[in-house]
Formats: C-alpha cells, sequence, structure tokens
C-alpha cells in the first residue's frame, strides 16, 4: 500500500511540473491574437556561394539572414497587411529589421512576411536571439519569440562566407 501512494505521489508531482511547463511554452503576448509561424533562411547575396532559402540557424559575418513570417487570426483567416498595419524583428541587440508582406517565388507560390539583415563584419560572435512584433490595425503590439533551444537561436560564428567561383 506504501509503494502506490508513493508512486500515485510521484505522478502527481510529475504531472504538475508538466503542466507548469506546457503553460510556459505560451509564445505570443498577448496570447490568441495572432498565430505565428516563421524561420530563418540564408538569403542570396551576390558574390557568394548558396545554397540559398535553406533553413539556418548559424551564420558568419558578411552572411544574409532572412526571416520569413506568416500569421493567422484565431478564425484561421490570413493575418496580411490589410490586419497587420506593421510587423518588425527586434534583434537581441536591439536592432529592428522590419518585414513587408509579398509574394515569393517566380512566378509567386507563396505570400508572407520577410526580409532579410546582412550581419555586419564586426559584429561580436555569439547567440543573438530575436522578436518579432506585429502591430494591428486597432494598436495591439502581438509579440512573438520562436524556439529558443540553443541549437534553434540566431547565432553570428566565426568565418568568412564561402564565395562563388568566377
Amino acid at each position: 500500500m506504501r509503494s502506490v501512494t508513493f508512486a500515485a505521489f510521484f505522478l502527481a508531482l510529475a504531472c504538475a511540473g508538466f503542466s507548469t511547463s506546457a503553460s510556459a511554452q505560451v509564445r505570443t503576448e498577448p496570447a490568441g491574437r495572432l498565430f505565428f509561424e516563421g524561420d530563418l533562411v540564408r538569403h542570396r547575396l551576390d558574390g557568394q556561394q548558396g545554397p540559398w532559402c535553406v533553413l539556418s540557424s548559424r551564420y558568419k559575418r558578411g552572411e544574409a539572414v532572412a526571416w520569413r513570417v506568416r500569421t493567422q487570426l484565431p478564425n484561421g483567416a490570413v493575418a496580411d497587411d490589410s490586419t497587420i498595419t506593421s510587423m518588425v524583428v527586434e534583434l537581441g541587440s536591439g536592432e529592428r529589421v522590419p518585414l513587408e508582406y509579398g509574394p515569393h517565388g517566380n512566378p509567386p507560390t507563396d505570400f508572407f512576411w520577410a526580409n532579410s539583415w546582412t550581419v555586419p563584419d564586426n559584429y561580436p560572435t555569439g547567440s543573438l536571439g530575436y522578436k518579432v512584433m506585429a502591430t494591428l490595425q486597432d494598436g495591439t503590439v502581438v509579440t512573438w519569440e520562436p524556439f529558443t533551444r540553443p541549437a534553434s537561436v540566431l547565432t553570428i560564428i566565426e568565418g568568412t562566407p564561402t564565395m562563388a567561383a568566377q
């Protein structure tokens, strides 16, 4: 009987721990106004070797980071530039990169918010991180933070970009 009570106690404790962790996963503030989907990809710069538009979280000085973000309203409708007046990426350093809504691909195959930022040549290495802030038509600002796992965080690394063969 004692071992059953002990097991039940630890099961309850584990469940309480999981529920706390799950509630900590809310990544938008205020919650429920917008739903975000986004990633980081390598952006094309003249003279550099590709591939382009591939997922990456590690960038060398002189390489370009591109943000791609889709947003939806709670009813599932796309939150485009008629719903959102502005969308901005704020880097961990405080720098801001405005995103623009539009078609992507030639011919266009998708519509989303995007822009790029080239890592300055003198930028410090290390984890940078970022968050995305969307301003709705009513003035509400909804902030989204992506994954914070070390392997997923935007990180500036040593090295120089690989140049394309001439």
